[in-house]
Parts: structure tokens; sequence; C-alpha cells
């Protein structure tokens, strides 16, 4: 992993610990320069909401935390949306994940993870987490737009990136 889990962003940002973060508190902020492109920042937003879903036919009910991290990325200087690609902003969701040791987690896409929505200059995750806070699949009552599994096995394996001096 690439990012530091205890002092991650600018100014000594930590990452939230989604173990004990209470769902009614506001969403956590980290803002970071991109280590992999010039003039690029990273503005991450998590927040963790509690659902309590009744049952559906084929689905039982269920109960505990959505874990929502929205990765935007801007020009560092005007705050208009750029392109980064994925594995940078990733890198950062998976060490949130981590936090509860979770391997895995959904990516929705550049979308309003709410709406399904596209959204420019954004990258929209979710973690769905039980009572325990443990990651569990994701409720089907929940799910308002395309999810895909992010692989519990980096691809990358021990690349690093190189920054520009």
């Amino acid at each position: 992993m690439f990012v530091d889990p205890d002092c991650t962003g600018a100014g000594g940002q930590v990452l939230p610990d989604l173990a004990t973060v209470d769902g009614r508190a506001d969403p956590h902020l980290i803002t970071a320069l991109a280590r992999t492109a010039v003039n690029i920042e990273l503005r991450i937003c998590t927040q963790v909401v509690p659902y309590d879903v009744a049952a559906e036919s084929w689905f039982p009910a269920a109960a505990g935390f959505v874990v929502t991290v929205i990765v935007r990325t801007v020009d560092a200087v005007t705050g208009e949306p750029r392109y980064l690609p994925c594995a940078e902003p990733d890198e950062w969701v998976r060490s949130i994940f981590s936090t509860v040791e979770a391997a895995g987690g959904y990516f929705l896409g550049a979308v309003d993870p709410d709406t399904g929505v596209h959204r420019r200059g954004q990258l929209a995750y979710r973690l769905y987490l039980d009572t325990d806070r443990r990651a569990i699949p994701a409720p089907r009552q929940l799910v308002t737009c395309p999810q895909y599994l992010l692989s519990t096995v980096d691809i990358r394996g021990d690349a690093t990136f190189q920054t520009p001096t």
C-alpha cells in the first residue's frame, strides 16, 4: 500500500477510522496533492451513514453502515475538474477501507452515488459494514446504481510512482 494510514495528507491529515466513526458525524475531508500528476489536487470526502432496511422477496433485512468515499480531482490552482487515472484515488480508498480491515469494496464510477448521474471530475466508492463494522456484500435494497467490486488483489504489484521534480 502506498498511502500511509497514520499521516496521509498535507498538514498531517489522518484517515478516518471506520471502526469508530459515528454515523451522525460530519463528513471527513482530506486534501492532498496528486503524486502522479502535476498541479492536481485530490479532495477526498468520506461519509458514514447508518442503514436499516426491511426484508424484500429473496433479500433479507440488513442493518449497519454505508461508507461512501468521493474523490474529486481538481486543478490545484483553479479548482476546475481535472482528469487523473483511477490508480491513485483507488490507493486512497483502499487505505480508508483498510481501517476496518476490508480488502474490497465497490467502485461506482464517475457518478453521484445516490442517483447514478454522471459527475465530471469525481470518482465514487462504497463499502457496506454490518453493525459490528465488518465488511459485507452490498444489501440489494441499497443499490441505486451499478457497483463494481474493487479487486482484492493489487494487480500493480510493487509498482511505484515517480513524482515530478
